[in-house]
């Protein structure tokens, strides 16, 4: 089991403002809301605060009344995370439509290639011909995933689950276990060949959900690549933890800052993953984390929307000076798992 020590009623505090700072932020239908009201509806499931799910209802019932984007693409699909929860927790069928439409969406029109693998979408237009990039995975794999299993369909189960299993074979680095920002399926490279702490952080935290969310994953063949992928990750991402707890924008180059998203969703899969020996790099998180929360719960440093650049020097010129929907997403994700951090555990082999 974890051993952690923190002040509960500080993390408590600290998601309240985090919370209430993100939703004065004027968030429309896209990933940056999607990630964000990800992370409030995690606030509210951890601490039972029903005024959360209130706060993300009306936000979400105006967005709605405002009306939606004519077409989907895989980063819109982000908001799925949110009306998962406003329709388990009030069986409203507008929240199930939206849903539906979804998956339909990523079913029978996104853009894909190779093994079924879904390209990364940021519009209606082919953006990046055949690319893969761990973005996808907590856009539309972590949410074929949760659909699948709140209404037992196994087809979108596996769908989900190939999509972890290619993201891993195309994006992993097998020498060092990183995982690359992205895959050109098209020149059959990985452009840069940057290791992103933010792809990385969606790779870890969207696999340390999954054996949390899939009864019996162990029955799943692929999802045995899941398990070992992320073991093999976190056991690097260690090794790369700043002195202040924190990691790099990118991984491996000290020249680059430290950067909150992607720190957030690192340690957060190290909590989820339940991994005793982690417990030592949480706590060092925890600290270098909260330093970086303001009063009003601004999330501070977290790098901008960020394509795969051309070099390191591209992802060491991303701002990071203004507050954005995923930072504060992520780090109520972390801070939201930390609460419950006593209740987690997991068999050491899956």
């Amino acid at each position: 089991m974890l051993r952690l020590v923190y002040d509960k009623e500080r993390i408590e505090a600290v998601i309240d403002s985090i919370v209430r700072r993100t939703m004065n932020m004027d968030l429309t239908w896209d990933w940056p809301c999607g990630v964000a009201y990800y992370g409030i509806s995690e606030a509210y499931k951890k601490t039972k605060k029903e005024e959360y799910l209130s706060l993300l209802k009306d936000r979400v019932d105006e967005l709605i009344d405002l009306g939606l984007p004519k077409v989907w693409t895989v980063n819109t699909c982000a908001m799925g995370h949110c009306l998962i929860t406003l329709y388990q927790a009030s069986r409203e069928e507008k929240y199930r439509k939206i849903i539906d439409s979804k998956v339909e969406y990523l079913r029978n029109s996104a853009l894909r290639f190779g093994d079924n693998v879904l390209q990364h979408t940021v519009s209606a237009g082919n953006d990046f011909p055949e690319q893969a990039w761990a973005d996808t995975l907590f856009m539309a794999a972590f949410f074929l995933l949760r659909v699948g299993v709140m209404d037992k369909d196994e087809t979108l189960i596996e769908d989900a689950l190939n999509q972890w299993y290619w993201h891993i074979k195309y994006l992993q680095d097998p020498k060092t276990g990183f995982y690359y920002h992205g895959y050109n399926n098209i020149s059959g490279n990985h452009m840069s060949g940057i290791y992103w702490g933010r792809a990385n952080a969606w790779a870890a935290y969207t696999m340390s959900q999954v054996s949390g969310q899939l009864p019996e994953c162990y029955l799943y063949p692929k999802y045995l690549d899941v398990a070992g992928s992320l073991n093999e990750q976190l056991s690097v991402l260690k090794t790369v933890q700043t002195k202040n707890g924190l990691w790099r924008t990118v991984l491996d180059d000290e020249e680059s800052y430290e950067e909150i998203s992607a720190s957030a969703g690192i340690a957060a899969a190290m909590l989820e993953s339940g991994n005793p020996l982690y417990s030592k790099y949480i706590s060092k998180a925890i600290e270098g984390l909260l330093l970086n929360v303001s009063e009003e719960g601004r999330v501070l440093n977290v790098s901008g929307g960020t394509a795969v650049m051309k070099d390191a020097e591209g992802y060491r010129g991303i701002s990071r000076s203004w507050i954005q929907g995923w930072g504060q997403g992520l780090a109520l994700a972390f801070f939201s798992a930390l609460l419950v951090s006593g209740e987690i555990e997991k068999d050491g082999a899956l």
